[in-house]
């Protein structure tokens, strides 16, 4: 009798694709693919049983560069996208690739509400505080005071804060990573794939071609001081008071996760005719 068929553990190379990524060199979204990649194979899951869905963007280019399933999506739409997906397809792990720009600006909406769903979804959204794919406008989480030809001036607009906004918006465990780190990042990844419900994972990932000071985030990243919590109220104090550079876990919370099965309904057809009977 043959002995039942075992199937090889898969190694981070086998969820990556045979297409080589055209990002600029020193781009911090090499080791965000590698973190992704690492974090598959630490979870032993299958290429095919993976999906990640993307918007429009240097860090939406992800898709094309893993062996799994892959949607590309238009600007900022990625999360509708991935939470249509996943309700319809429960049993697919489904990760959201996103930047600052795609996620935050245009997708700024999709992003609240795709935290108060709580879908089992996890978003990792590359911040480099800059548009890289379009030659280096500010974006939603620019300083305001950072100058570059296209604002010499500086915006003068404040930040926006994700971690806050995800935080207020409901999502069920946020965590902010370092390019710099692929190992401690596929960890942040593969936990968030096992955390049921939105997992919202900030990448600090540097763009050394327009904000080449940005090379100074090795030296400023360091872990979070305090443990996660999964008090709300602990949770918004210490974001409100956060440096951006915190790494690791600082929000996990566990709220029941969203499924889009609602329940079986109460009234027959008969009874709904008559509420609308004149």
């Amino acid at each position: 009798m043959n002995a039942p068929f075992a199937a090889a553990a898969l190694q981070p190379k086998d969820f990556k694709s045979g297409y080589k990524p055209v990002w600029c060199p020193g781009c911090g979204d090499y080791s965000v693919l590698t973190g992704v990649t690492k974090a598959l194979a630490m979870l032993e899951l299958r290429p095919e049983n993976v999906a990640v869905v993307s918007g429009i963007g240097c860090s939406s280019r992800i898709p094309a560069y893993t062996n799994c399933y892959g949607f590309h999506g238009v600007h900022g739409r990625a999360l509708p996208a991935a939470t249509g997906l996943k309700v319809a397809r429960p049993e697919l792990t489904v990760l959201v690739a996103s930047g600052d720009g795609d996620g935050y600006s245009i997708g700024g909406n999709h992003f609240l509400h795709a935290c108060r769903r709580n879908v089992d979804l996890t978003y990792i959204v590359m911040d480099n505080h800059v548009y890289g794919m379009t030659k280096g406008q500010p974006s939603p989480t620019t300083e305001p005071d950072w100058r570059s030809k296209l604002a010499p001036g500086g915006t003068g607009l404040r930040e926006f804060h994700p971690l806050v906004i995800a935080l207020a918006s409901g999502a069920n465990f946020i965590a902010r990573g370092f390019s710099g780190d692929p190992n401690g990042l596929a960890a942040l990844i593969a936990e968030a794939v096992r955390h049921p419900g939105f997992y919202f994972l900030e990448v600090l990932s540097p763009c050394v071609t327009f904000r080449p000071e940005q090379r100074g985030w090795k030296e400023a990243v360091h872990p979070a001081p305090v443990a996660p919590t999964d008090d709300p109220g602990r949770a918004a104090r210490r974001l409100m008071t956060d440096d951006g550079f915190n790494i690791g876990v600082l929000y996990k919370g566990s709220r029941a996760p969203f499924t889009g099965m609602a329940a079986a309904p109460t009234d027959s057809p008969e009874d709904l005719e008559c509420l609308f009977r004149l």
